[in-house]
Parts: structure tokens; sequence; C-alpha cells
């Protein structure tokens, strides 16, 4: 079947695709379309939970909150990956700017990399590049159907340094489609690229890598971000990995004076409850 989608326009002197909505609907589908194993809808959802073998299919999931554990139980275990959209706050920004100031470029690359990651080029793509943060490290790559998007792509890049990376995903008209033909999607009308550069808001993907460490992954950041070693039995929604990872970005806000910091996470994990 082939995608109907709106092409990228060219803003600002570059590539620019549609802001995306961080909730299940659109992620499931961009999943799905890029190579992700995924379930992406209820219905399907229905029709399925009788067949073998599908109890592993990797769905993501809202989070309702970080701290109440009935709502928390709602989503199966093991979590793979948290994408989280949330406000660049002037506390968030001064720490990000710490942060970054004296690192020197990443060159990681190969299959030595506790995690793939992507710098940004592409306008407004940073919702389908935490995607490609969320399913392409840590456990959730087992997932990728052979053939695949997702499949071909690691493969041609995971040798590749950090700029020709970069240059491999904005030059990828796969990629555009993919994206574009989700865009509409959500629950509100995507803005225009004038509008979306107002937003103010970042995708961050919390993964854990394949030596055990919780990573922060954003295509506008340095590289990959090391926030410390989990143990075998913590994943990235466990305490330890959200006080290391969007919790931090919590306190910093409201140890600044801020107020209730608005965000919205999803979480990529086993479609369905393993009894």
């Amino acid at each position: 079947m082939t995608d109907i989608y709106t092409p990228a326009v060219i803003h600002n002197g570059k590539k620019t695709f549609t802001v995306l909505e961080n909730n299940p609907e659109v992620m499931n589908a961009l999943a799905s379309k890029l190579g992700i194993n995924s379930v992406q809808s209820l219905d399907i959802i229905s029709t399925i939970l009788t067949s073998p073998g599908l109890s592993q299919l990797l769905k993501f999931h809202d989070v309702y909150s970080l701290t109440e554990h009935e709502l928390l139980a709602s989503i199966s275990r093991p979590v793979y990956a948290l994408l989280v959209i949330l406000p660049l706050t002037p506390a968030w920004h001064a720490s990000r700017e710490a942060e970054d100031k004296d690192k020197p470029e990443y060159t990681g690359k190969g299959a030595s990399e506790p995690v793939i990651w992507f710098k940004q080029t592409l306008g407004h793509a940073c919702g389908s590049i935490g995607l490609l943060h969320c399913t392409l490290n840590g456990d959730a790559a087992k997932f990728i159907e052979h053939n695949s998007f997702l499949e071909k792509f690691k493969e041609e890049v995971l040798p590749l340094g950090m700029h020709e990376r970069a240059q491999r995903l904005y030059d990828s008209k796969d990629f555009e489609i993919h994206h574009q033909s989700v865009a509409s999607l959500g629950d509100t009308a995507p803005p225009s690229a004038a509008d979306g550069d107002r937003l103010g808001q970042h995708f961050v993907a919390f993964v854990k890598g394949t030596d055990g460490h919780l990573y922060e992954l954003e295509g506008s950041r340095k590289g990959p971000i090391d926030r410390g070693v989990l143990t075998d039995n913590e994943d990235v929604l466990s305490p330890r990995a959200l006080e290391l990872g969007i919790s931090r970005v919590m306190k910093l806000d409201a140890e600044a004076g801020g107020s209730d910091l608005r965000f919205s996470a999803t979480a990529l994990a086993p479609a369905f409850h393993n009894e």
C-alpha cells in the first residue's frame, strides 16, 4: 500500500517535517511503518489476544503518572524506552548548556556503541528521531522486522560517524514519507513549520544501552548522555531510571522556582501483560 503524505518543506534553509504529537496512536503507527513488530490499536489488540506468540509485541503506552503505582502498573514490563516531550525551561536550558559546553564532538560508531545516536539536522523531526532512538537501541531492537526500513537503515548507518549518519537520515525519502504519513494523526491539527518553531518543546528518549546504562538521547545535544548504571532488573520506568532521567529535569525546574512542569510521555513496552 502506498502511503498518502504531504511532502516536507524547505523552511529556514533546511528540510522540515510536520511536528508529531507524542501519543500512542501516532507513535505506534510510525513504529509499524518503520518496521517494529507492534500493535497499533486497541481494536487490533482485541482480535488477537488469544493468538499464540504475540504477548511480546511492542506498543507505545501513555504514561499518566511517574509516581502513582496503580497507573504505572497498567503498563506492561519491561519498559524498553521512554519518549518524553517537555518545554525547554530556563533551568533545563542552563543545565544543558553547562553539560554540552566543553564536550568534544561525538565520535562513536560501529557495533561497540552502547547506543545508536542521531544528530538532528532535519527541522521538526525530533519526534520521529526520538522514535528511532527508542526502537534501534537496547532490547527493543530485537523486535525489528526483517527487511524493514529499520533493519536496513541500522545496517547502513551503524559504521558511519555522526555527520555521515545525520546526512543519510536527512536524505532518506523513505524516512520522510513514513514521518509525514502519520503527521495528521493525533488529537490536534498539526502546526505549520513557522508555528512549530515557536513551540519550544523537545523530544527526549531514555533508553537502556547494551552496557546496562541509562542514556538520554536527543538530536540537538552533542551526543548520547550517560545518566548512570541500571541493574539487570531495572527498566527505564524503574524508580532509579526515573530519578536519573526525567525526574532529574523536573527537580531542576522545581529548584529554580518553576511551577508544575507540563510534559507528555509514552513508554515502549510489550503490548500485553505477561501473566
